[in-house]
């Protein structure tokens, strides 16, 4: 009953054509995506089919089970329809949120499954009927408090789904904010209050550069656009920051193995 009241309020909102802080991801058809980039903690609750990540599918997500998974460079994804389409609730989260969660930096989880309990899906209505109306600070509580909900029900691990901070974080969020417009090197490095060989020497440190983090933002952004919208492929490249649409087609096919427009046949009956 209250999994029904949680998609009602889901199904609520979606009439409202607001900006709300979670996504629904929904197909017809068999997903497959490759190198999907996880910029944040991620909570995923499958609300019906299947989730199958990691390159030999070794997590395993069913109808009314959740995955909690860490910032990672990549995973694979299968997104599985069953009976019915495949539906599910993802709410990425900031660090500060963590805040007041006990957590052991030294022993970071990669992710955690789990079975969601009554009281933890209406501590998941609450988040999505306030979401509609409630200001930012409002959401940001809401977010703490499904934390500690998931950590007083014995799932220790949301504590650990976080490391230290991160320079590739920062400028990940950084590229969103701007909306993908030009932004300089020295225009960065000013944001951020560092040099740029300090920057450059804190991102290959982390494994990573400018330029990755970028086309990581971008990409992220296009893939969350085609799963949530109705956004012509042409303007969804646009937003990204593509200067064409075939040079989007191009590097999303070669970074998921799959075209836009393949993917968005994946959510429309034939």
């Amino acid at each position: 009953m209250k999994m029904n009241n949680l998609v009602s309020s889901i199904q609520e909102n979606a009439s409202k054509n607001i900006s709300l802080p979670y996504s629904i991801y929904s197909s017809v058809y068999e997903q497959k995506l490759l190198n999907v980039p996880i910029a944040k903690p991620l909570f995923v609750l499958v609300l019906s089919g299947r989730k199958e990540l990691g390159n030999d599918r070794e997590i395993l997500c069913r109808t009314g089970q959740f995955v909690f998974l860490s910032d990672r460079p990549s995973i694979d994804m299968r997104n599985v329809p069953l009976d019915e389409n495949y539906r599910a609730l993802l709410i990425d989260f900031e660090y500060q949120d963590f805040a007041d969660i006990p957590s052991n930096c030294a022993s970071k989880a990669d992710y955690f499954v789990g079975d969601s309990s009554s009281d933890f899906i209406e501590c998941l209505n609450q988040f999505i009927r306030c979401s509609a109306w409630a200001p930012q600070e409002v959401i940001s509580s809401r977010k703490k408090e499904l934390l500690m909900m998931l950590y007083l029900q014995g799932f220790a691990d949301v504590g650990n789904m976080i490391g230290k901070p991160k320079v590739s974080h920062a400028l990940y969020d950084l590229y969103i904010d701007q909306s993908f417009n030009e932004i300089t090197t020295a225009s960065i490095c000013s944001l951020l209050a560092m040099s740029e060989s300090t920057l450059r020497r804190k991102l290959s440190s982390e494994g990573t550069s400018i330029q990755e983090v970028k086309d990581k933002a971008k990409l992220s952004t296009a893939l969350s656009l085609l799963q949530t919208t109705d956004i012509p492929i042409n303007q969804v490249a646009e937003k990204c920051g593509y200067q064409s649409q075939s040079r989007f087609t191009d590097r999303f096919k070669k970074h998921f193995n799959i075209t836009p427009s393949e993917l968005r046949k994946t959510q429309m009956k034939d």
